[in-house]
């Protein structure tokens, strides 16, 4: 068994991974999508840095952990930056893949879930907050691409966005409060949001939708 110090030593390398991996997959999906979108090379750096590290950067503010790990860490910026140019230079390739985009995604969608409850366990958060703050973790990537090319959010849209990336925090903080082991609740974690969200797209499972009323309610009878 491991004592205190060496588990917190775990828990923390084990974001630093996690966060680097779920920051080079965000910053796929935000470079492909700007590549799609004809951006320019400046273009495409800044999207796939801003969908790579807004989910960090929000997480750590809130935490308080100042400065944020994206904008203290070079490592960061050198993995968005690489993903960027990777897909500047050989989109084609990345194209092969089966809808790219939302297969990247759902990998840092997952990523960064399990990463961002992990590190809100670190820093003492209850168990329900430690899972609401891995799915904003989580779905921080995904919005700040889809604002800057003028998309509605895909966590705003009918599909299982947020509500995976929940599934996934709330497995690890079950697993952290059954005191099982790190590495496989993360893992268990990771898989049941990534499983679930592309679950949800190729099968089309959608949330209920708002049903826009024929009637204006302030209309007169």
């Amino acid at each position: 068994m491991l004592d205190s110090h060496a588990a917190d030593e775990l828990l923390r390398t084990l974001v630093l991974i996690l966060d680097l991996c779920g920051t080079f997959a965000f910053a796929l999906s935000g470079a492909m999508a700007g590549v799609r979108r004809r951006l320019d090379i400046f273009g495409i750096l800044v999207l796939s840095f801003a969908a790579a590290t807004s989910g960090g950067i929000a997480r750590d503010l809130l935490i308080g952990a100042a400065p944020p790990a994206a904008l203290q860490d070079w490592r960061y910026l050198a993995v968005s930056l690489a993903a960027g140019l990777l897909c500047f230079f050989w989109s084609s390739l990345i194209e092969r893949l089966r809808n790219p985009v939302r297969m990247l995604d759902s990998l840092g969608l997952a990523l960064f879930a399990v990463a961002g409850a992990e590190k809100a366990l670190v820093f003492g958060l209850s168990p329900v907050m430690a899972a609401l703050l891995g799915m904003l973790t989580g779905i921080g990537g995904g919005v700040a691409r889809d604002v800057l090319l003028a998309e509605i959010p895909t966590v705003l849209r009918s599909d299982f966005y947020a509500v995976a990336a929940l599934v996934g925090a709330a497995v690890v903080v079950g697993g952290n409060m059954l005191h099982f082991p790190i590495v496989a609740t993360a893992l268990a974690g990771g898989l049941a949001c990534f499983c679930l969200r592309m679950t949800a797209i190729r099968r089309g499972w959608q949330l209920p939708l708002a049903r826009e009323s024929r009637e204006h309610p302030f209309s007169e009878k």
